[in-house]
């Protein structure tokens, strides 16, 4: 069994998920659709982009709401076309960490292969102590389009995360799961290796990652209950990138239906319903962060 579900009070058998808002602060469309998914109830975290235009935004939403489950989406890619952003923590482009244009890479490959650890050690600091000194108590970091999980940046990403007491999302997928993933043998190699290491250390390990498609949005509810379905006892993490529908959004997301649809969908009724009736067991990062910081 997971430890720490566990250490939570949950039975070996429990399913038991995260379901969680990505891209919080991306855009202004996702900040309505955040804060109405956290009043329906379904929705359980989510996580902010600070580097991002509409941060400040955000940041006053968590501080009249102090009680929501927000965490850092550690951001070190923008791969919008139209709307673009840069890091906090530098302009240098010694750094690695800037394209031509002086903002951050638009891949994931290409930031792994250029930026210099040191220089995202600066930056994923930066990005949580604005976060912490803008009011938001941080559950939590995770990180966007998976640009920490690269074995040279692994270690800054887990310890900016210990530095403030969070957990970071890490998760431990089969080695099935990582085939259908198309990762390299490498870096299921590494990714196999590196869980025993880590949970051995007592990082909090997600057993599984699923996600909601971007790449469809029509009949929303049903395809939730068929992501929901694949959930086995452990801990589960359901990303989804939800938006209301804005000419903003439009504009800078060609996968801005998806994005709608998701918000539409976790509000609902129906879904929030089934989900209970599956005897599905939901959770924030909260709990889990204050059940390891009391030990």
């Amino acid at each position: 069994m997971n430890p720490i579900l566990a250490h939570l009070g949950f039975r070996p058998d429990d399913r038991v998920v995260i379901i969680h808002a990505d891209d919080l602060g991306m855009c202004h469309a996702t900040i309505p659709a955040v804060a109405e998914l956290f009043d329906a109830g379904l929705v359980s975290s989510a996580a902010t982009m600070v580097p991002c235009p509409w941060f400040p935004a955000v940041a006053a939403y968590a501080r009249a709401k102090p009680a929501v489950d927000i965490g850092v989406h550690a951001t070190l890619t923008c791969e919008w076309e139209a709307c673009r952003w840069g890091p906090l923590s530098t302009r240098e482009p010694a750094s690695g960490l800037l394209d031509d244009e002086g903002y951050f890479h638009r891949t994931t490959a290409m930031v792994q292969e250029r930026a210099d650890p040191v220089a995202v050690a600066a930056e994923l600091n930066a990005q949580i102590d604005r976060a912490l000194a803008s009011g938001i108590d941080v559950t939590h970091i995770d990180s966007h389009m998976g640009s920490v999980f690269a074995p040279h940046m692994l270690p800054v990403y887990l310890a900016a995360a210990a530095r403030v007491h969070v957990p970071p999302l890490v998760p431990r997928l089969s080695e099935e799961r990582m085939r259908e993933q198309g990762m390299p043998e490498e870096m299921i190699a590494f990714a196999r290796e590196s869980a025993q290491h880590l949970e051995a250390q007592g990082v909090v390990m997600v057993d599984d990652l699923i996600g909601m498609p971007l790449d469809r949005h029509e009949e929303r509810i049903e395809t939730a209950k068929q992501v929901l379905r694949t959930v086995k006892p452990g801990l589960t993490y359901l990303i989804i990138h939800p938006a209301i529908d804005t000419p903003e959004l439009r504009a800078i997301a060609g996968d801005w239906r998806a994005r709608v649809a998701d918000y539409q969908a976790f509000c609902s009724a129906e879904l929030r319903a089934w989900v209970r009736e599956q005897g599905i067991q939901v959770v924030g990062w909260r709990p889990i962060r204050d059940a390891l910081r009391s030990r």
